[in-house]
Parts: C-alpha cells; structure tokens; sequence
C-alpha cells in the first residue's frame, strides 16, 4: 500500500521518482515534509488527529475533539488488487477525500464502506463533515508512511464559503500531476464516469509543426492494406482525420496498465479510409489536441487483423475505399510511435487528402429520415435538461453520463430532440445552457411510425463531436477542407438566427427539470417488446429497494400494478417551489416504515379525512362534471410536441350560457361562504383531490406506504436567464470532483421562474394485494394539438409525452385547475380498476428521490 502520512510509494504509475525519505517531526507524526502552524497560530485539528494516531497502540482512533471539517475535493480512481488476493474482484473504485480545517488540508483515503455516500451525492465538495473515527494504513516498504483513512463520518449542510488559501500539511499532496493515494493507478478518473478525461495528465498542447518530407517515405492506404502482412517495417502514412471516437476505459484491478485508455480514429488518403487505434498512454498525451479535419504523418505504427465485430463509421466520401481488414495502431512503446501535425498551409493538392463532407439535415427534413440514419445539425439551443446516469451493466459500478436537449433552426415548428451522451469533451458537455449555438455531428435517428405517439429523436453516436458558440464554433464554421459556411443549410441558418429577436430567445428558451422521454407505446404489449429487462414487472414492495438502489442522478423505468385510490391537485406555485425549504415535504419522502410512523400517518389522514368529509357536503368520493372544464375545441390538450404554439384559451361564458347549464357544483371555484378567507382556500385545496372508497377501507390496514410523491426544486424546469447561465448551468451539472467558490452571494434556484403553468398531481397507487400503497408525483404537460380526444380519456393521454413548455397566458387560472378537473374525472373511471404503472424513479442526491408516473395501462390498452 502506498500514500500519505508521509509520500506515495513509486509504483507503476509514476515508477523512477525519486521521492525523499520521510521523517519524523518533533510531534512524532509521520510525514515527509511537514507544514507546521506558525506558534500564535490556531492549532490544526488535522494535526491533532495524526498525534493521536502516533501515540494510540491501534491502527484507529476515536478523535478527542470533533469539529468539522470541509470537504474540498471527492476524486475517484480504480484500485489495484493487493497482491494478497486470489481471486480478481469486479472493478472496485475508491475515493480520495481532500479536507480542510482551516488551517491545513489534508488528502485522505475514504474506507470502501462509506463509498455509498459519494454514490448517493452524500459526501460532496462544498459541505460541512464531521470525522468521528480514523485510522491509518501503513506502506510497510517505506519508513514512516501512512494514508489517514476515514472510517466514520456525518454529512452536514453546505457551506456559503470555503477558503482554499490554506496549505496542505504534506507538501506531496500538492505535487503535479495529481497522484491517488493508493495503488499503482497513475491518475484519477472523472467523478461519475469513465468517458470524460480528467485531471492534469490530459496534455492540450501539441502544435502542427512543419516537416521536411525529403527523406520521408510514405504508403497509402490501399497499398498497405495489400502488402502489411509480408512487411516487417511500414512506411509513414500521411492522412486526414475524418472522424474521432470518444475515450473507452477498460481499467480492471487485475491488469496493472498505467493508462488504460482507447479511442478509435478513422482517417484517409487518397487510396481509402481505415481505422487507427491509439493505446493506453498516448490518449493521454494525444487525445485533447487532435481534430477531426487535422492532418497527421504516422510513423513506426503497427498494424494488425480489424476486429470483425466493430461497424466502422460510413466514409464521409462514398467514391472513397472503406478498408476493413486491418486497422492501425499507435503505442507509446512496441514500437514508440511517432505522430506529427501537418499544418494545413504545407499541405499540397497534389496530395489528394479527402475533404471533409458534411450530413447537415434540418428539422424539417427529419421527419422524411428513415431509421438509423446519420447526420448532422446545427441551430440553437433552447431547451438543456439537467445531467441524468444509466448504468452501462447492472450490478456495475459503471455509468453512461447524457442529457436531453432541443435544438431549433428555423425550418420548423418543432426543434430536433437530441438525447446527447458524453462525448469525452466535459468542457463542453458541463458548458452547456440554452441560446447558444450549437454544431452536434453523427447523430443517429431513433424512429418508431408504428408507436403511438410516434417516437423520433436523434442520438450521439461513438464517434459523435459537439462545439459551441466561441473559438471550436468559429473553427468549425471556418473549418478547412470544406468550410461549413459553404453549406446552403448553414447559410439559411445564420441568415434565420440573424432575423431573431432576444426577446424570442428569451421568451422560449427553458433548461433544467424533470424530463420524461423517450414515450412509452400506446399499449403494455408493445411496452413488454420494448425493454430488455430481467423482469418485466416489479412487486410494489420491491419498488423501495430499487428506489435505494439508484445512485446520484440515476434514473431508472419501471412498471407496477396496482389500483390508483388517491388523487390530489397541487396547484402550481404552491409547495412544489419550495420543497427544498420545506420540512414538512422533506420528510414525506423518507418512507414510513415503523409502526409508530404508520400510527401517526395513520391519525392524521384520519382527520383529513374527517375534515373532507365535513367540508365537503359531497363527500370526497367523486365529483360531478364541471362547466369550468374546458371543451375539446378550447382546451390545450396533453399531447406529444416539443414546442408549444399558443392555442385558443376558454372565454368567458355569457348569460345565455350560464342560464342553459344545470346547477351543478363546480369543484374548482370557491364556494360562497360568510367564513373568512382563508377558510375558502381551505375549500379551494380540498374540491382538488378525490378519493376511491376502497382507500378509505384499506388505508388503515397497511403494512407500508412509500411516500415518494415530492417534487423537489431542481426537478421544475425554469425560465433561462442569460445573465444567470454560470449559476443554472452549474445547478443541472452533475456535481464536480473539486470545490468552485461561488461568485459574490448566489441566489436560490427556487427564485427562478418555472417554464411550467400547470400544478402537479399526487397519486396514491394501492397494491393489488391491499397491503401497501405507494404515493408517486405526476407532472402533465402541455402539448400544441387537440388529437386523439374521443378515443383516449384525458389521463390515459397525458402520460406518454415529451415536456412542453407553453407561452404564458397572462391573468388565466382557469386553464390549469380547469384541466387538472378533467384529469381528476379520467381517474374516478379507473375506481377499483387494475393498472399497470409506469414509474420513473429519480435520485436527486443528498437523500432526495422522486418517483414520478409516466403512464398508466389500463384493460383498455394492455393488450
């Protein structure tokens, strides 16, 4: 074992230092060079600790004193087998901890048993910690050295501010590059997957420099493909880069590489076009500063028999030899080969390179697309979901990063639905906010005609680039080979976006929330043929563990059965806005599991219960239609679209029409009464809810109740504003590796406008055997069209769609409490029905999850 007290051991990764030997300070603790505090200094509890280490005749302690600490940087990295170990364990990654206690910082290896508090967004950069228990693992080669390892922690608060002016007490920690603290591993990975390049091995700074081809012998491509297996040594290859893979890491604790990284080049001459692999630690060294359209001079490559089971992306050239048989491959060492960039002003025409060509579609193209087909866009952006994981394998440590996003050109009402991974370029992927524009090539169509509603979208591909507003979108628009700005789209778009207004921009631009995509089908058969999961229906009592199961920003799809008994309206700008600050809803999402707990649920929805009923001459039961609910010709109905256009709202009834209607009592509009106020927007919040009379026989008898209906801040998707891009960007990111300070006082994501008009729902889903019932949250959406509404009763219908985010409807209130009364109706027909339920189970981090029903499978649709 190697690390600190003292400094790392020279391993594999950083083999030939020449590290000092360490030595004991007056205090004892072991180290190598030691920061002390100055004598009228405030004493370091960091220091305290390793004291108390030094003198305990234990490998841990208990600290005297427990103060907090804060949390400067979370970095993870694989760990090696020891070489004690037989059998190969799966990938297991560990996590160094840097703290500060205001006088020192201090780099500490966290135990493996606390490592679900980095997978739940738990122990994060930026919050307060408290260490009640240390120890300390010693590297047995080395005289004096240690990891101060943390075996018991408590998370608290986030701090307002955090210093990073003080030194770390072991002056090694703050060498270059950055080194884990335990095994031979040379670097660390990126916080949430193994896609992104990360820390300071990632070189930037090679340069195109100018080569003198006198003495240069070069083969092209076709040539070599027909004579490399009879050759020993291989000519140069002069080629272009016309495409780039993102990174593949395939670390495992049982194979000591350095730097196990891979991407995958496709680039061409003349002759034809072929794969190269460039290995290990030349993605380090390399990887950032290559470009697809650079010009490279290979040298000692190797070359070897393709892999038969890899699809090679399609030339850009169709007139150019796609070779298949071999590809070429690039090693630090065996041989150590040699890469050069060709600046574009010495290449010559004579050498025939391949320009670049280009697969620009626009949105109202897409729609003619078929399935599979690859492209590229470019427009802006107006809608940036948050950051979302999904596990590559399950029971893996491993997960994809992506996020959705709406891309607008012009040509259409509607925007292209990108579902964009990661494509191992983090500055621009954790960079990304609404009205900027926005270049995204290989995208593949996703399509299904036959899906009601029918499911197009476009998704990132292996080889797929990304570039922003700024020098990458100049450098693109500009590219050399084939300048973009000669694309007729292109052209049409820069004049589109040219004849826009900020206030469009502004009005229709939305990032961050929940997003609930892509659609399920239209029936629970076509849904079955759809997944590729073990099971296919997960028991009621089982939907708590997968709900633990999630880790930070995970989110996951699951169906259920069960019978819906509960049904409230939350209004919008009620709760929802302030989840985050609200106790009372921060502990509704903690399941109830002891018998105390149910007891007092149990009471409580006693006398809510009593409190419908005494309000309520109608009861709770049911309630009847509503002249307030909208028509199908007037109302915005819940339907697919991913731009809403503004449609004919409800006007006000004339006094014909009141006369002509039965008296009925409208369960959205107050009621008269000689009591206060506020006695009438107690009515108002109870005419919102309806509940089966089964619920009200069961709900006493259950075994459990999941609470899992809370929806929190982050899950609402705002207004974009530009001047708080750095501020919102940073709130939909995942959470970084290392501590940013905050620019002057940030504000409070709950200050932002919601990009939604309408409220959320509250459903209570009883389980089929009557003993547990789970609460989940549903958010409809807006959609521009009227379709399908004979057919489809209105909740069936709301629950299959993309987020909408409709323009205002200044002074309306009607339309939302309206709507959500047709919703409420839908469900009084589904009393005592069996469904199946459609779950989108979130994990927020820091202890916040969400369930949320996507669709629901009644017997009308099941089949």
């Amino acid at each position: 074992m190697s690390g600190e007290l003292g400094q790392p051991q020279a391993g594999p990764s950083h083999a030939g230092l020449d590290l000092p030997n360490p030595e004991r300070n007056r205090a004892g603790v072991p180290g190598g060079v030691i920061r002390r505090a100055g004598a009228q200094g405030r004493r370091s509890w960091i220091q305290k600790v390793l004291e108390q280490i030094t003198d305990s005749p234990l490998q841990w302690v208990t600290p005297s004193e427990v103060v907090p600490v804060a949390v400067l940087a979370v970095q993870r990295y694989l760990l090696e087998d020891e070489p004690r170990d037989t059998i190969p364990k799966p990938p297991l990654y560990c996590y160094d901890v840097t703290i500060s206690d205001g006088v020192y910082q201090e780099k500490c290896y966290l135990d493996p048993s606390l490592n679900f508090l980095v997978y739940k967004n738990i122990l994060k950069v930026g919050i307060e910690m408290k260490i009640s228990r240390v120890s300390c693992l010693y590297n047995e080669k080395r005289l004096g050295q240690g990891i101060l390892c943390i075996d018991n922690v408590h998370c608290g608060e986030t701090l307002e501010d955090i210093s990073l002016e003080t030194p770390f007490r072991n002056s090694a920690h703050e060498e270059v590059p950055e080194r884990p603290l335990r095994g031979g591993k040379s670097h660390y990975l990126a916080l949430w997957n193994n896609e992104d390049p990360y820390g300071d091995i990632w070189l930037t700074n090679k340069q195109p420099e100018e080569h003198n081809f006198n003495n240069t012998k070069i083969i092209s491509l076709s040539h070599l493909e027909m004579t490399w297996s009879n050759r020993r040594n291989f000519p140069a290859l002069l080629v272009r880069i016309l495409h780039k893979s993102k990174l593949r890491y395939y670390g495992k604790p049982d194979k000591k590489m350095i730097e196990p990284y891979q991407t995958f080049l496709e680039v061409a001459d003349s002759s034809g076009t072929v794969s190269v692999i460039m290995w290990n630690a030349l993605c380090p060294e390399w990887y950032k500063s290559l470009r697809v359209g650079l010009v490279l001079l290979l040298q000692d490559y190797s070359v070897k028999k393709s892999y038969p089971f890899r699809m090679q992306p399609l030339p850009v050239d169709p007139q150019i030899k796609l070779i298949s048989t071999m590809e070429i491959c690039l090693n630090l060492r065996d041989p150590p080969t040699n890469i050069i960039i060709i600046p574009e002003k010495q290449v010559k025409p004579e050498w025939r390179l391949p320009k670049l060509n280009h697969r620009f579609i626009t949105r109202s193209e897409l729609d003619d697309m078929p399935e599979n087909h690859i492209c590229d866009v470019i427009g802006i952006l107006v809608f940036v979901g948050r950051v979302q994981r999904s596990k590559k394998k399950e029971s893996r440590e491993d997960f994809w990063s992506y996020r959705w996003i709406h891309i607008a050109d012009g040509t259409s009402e509607q925007p292209f639905i990108v579902e964009l991974f990661s494509t191992s370029q983090p500055e621009i992927f954790e960079n990304i906010y609404p009205m900027t524009y926005f270049v995204c090539t290989q995208l593949k169509l996703v399509r299904n005609d036959a899906q009601v509603p029918k499911l197009l979208y476009l998704t990132t591909t292996n080889e797929s680039r990304v570039f922003l507003t700024g020098e990458q979108f100049v450098y693109i628009l500009l590219e050399i080979g084939q300048p973009y700005t000669n694309d007729i789209k292109v052209k049409n778009f820069i004049h589109w976006i040219k004849t826009r207004t900020d206030s469009e921009e502004v009005r229709t631009t939305v990032i961050g929330g929940y997003y609930p995509y892509p659609p399920v089908p239209e029936t629970f058969s076509k849904y079955s043929n759809s997944v590729k999961v073990e099971s296919l229906l997960t028991a009621i009592s089982e939907v708590r563990k997968e709900i633990e199961d999630l880790q930070y920003r995970e989110q996951k799809r699951i169906a259920i059965q069960g019978i819906i008994t509960v049904i409230k309206y939350i209004p919008h700008a009620s709760a929802t806005e302030n989840a985050s600050a609200s106790e009372t809803l921060r502990n509704a999402n903690r399941p109830s599991t002891s018998q105390a707990t149910r007891r007092e649920n149990q009471s409580q929805e006693r006398d809510n219960n009593k409190q419908y009923q005494d309000d309520d001459p109608m009861g709770s039961q049911y309630f009847p239609a509503t002249h307030e609910s909208l028509s199908p010709t007037k109302k915005k109905r819940i339907l697919q679209g991913p731009c809403a256009k503004l449609i004919p709202v409800p006007q006000p009834e004339t006094s014909a029409q009141r006369g002509n209607r039965p008296d009925t009592p409208n369960i959205f509009q107050r009621r008269e009464s000689t009591s206060a106020g506020v006695q009438g927007k107690a009515r108002k919040t109870i005419s919102d809810r309806w509940e089966s009379p089964l619920w009200r026989e069961k709900k006493f008898g259950l075994i459990d109740h999941f609470h899992y209906s809370c929806v929190h801040p982050e899950s609402i998707p705002r207004k974009f504003i530009f001047e708080q891009r750095k501020f919102l960007t940073e709130q939909f990111n995942s959470q970084p590796a290392k501590y940013i300070p905050p620019e002057g006082r940030p504000p409070k994501l709950e200050d932002f406008k919601s990009a939604r008009s309408l409220g959320h729902f509250e459903v209570t889903i009883l389980g089929l055997n009557h003993e547990i019932a789970i609460d989940v949250a549903f958010l409809p959406m807006y959609s521009p069209e009227d379709l399908r509404t004979s057919q489809i009763d209105t909740l069936l219908t709301c629950m299959n769609y993309s987020c909408v985010y409709p323009q205002e409807t200044p002074g309306n209130d009607r339309l939302p409490r309206a709507l959500a009364g047709d919703i409420i109706k839908a469900v009084t027909k589904l009393d005592k029905v069996h469904i199946v339920g459609i779950l989108d189970i979130c994990n927020l981090g820091n202890n916040k999850v969400e369930v949320y029903l996507h669709k629901i499978y009644s017997p009308t649709n099941t089949s």
